[in-house]
């Protein structure tokens, strides 16, 4: 394995790593003890990223494109919304039943 990025903290490593194998590159974060031995105190430059070897090129190039920010964020439209299923509907339907219910009893 090569390493091919060192991260401000381990979280950001763990958060590259995860965009790296959604892009199917398997990725080895190192560094975790050597940050723990520090204590809770941020450190850098302890946490690594490292890719098998045919994969270096395309993950500096998918690094390189996170650091300058990517794409937009996705954003639902208002349009769009988000929808609940059917069933929490029903557990709502059901719980506003049981509110009732004990408002009307006391």
């Amino acid at each position: 394995m090569q390493e091919i990025y060192r991260a401000a903290d381990i979280t950001e490593a763990h958060i590259i790593a995860g965009m790296l194998e959604s892009h199917g590159i398997e990725a080895h974060v190192g560094g975790h003890y050597l940050q723990g031995g520090v204590g809770e105190l941020g450190t850098m430059n302890f946490a690594t990223i490292a890719v098998q070897e045919e994969d270096a090129e395309q993950a500096g190039q998918l690094i390189a494109d996170y650091e300058q920010g990517g794409d937009e964020p996705v954003r639902l439209s208002q349009k769009e919304g988000v929808k609940l299923p059917q069933a929490m509907y029903i557990l709502l339907f059901w719980v506003v039943i049981a509110v009732t219910a004990m408002l009307i009893v006391v």
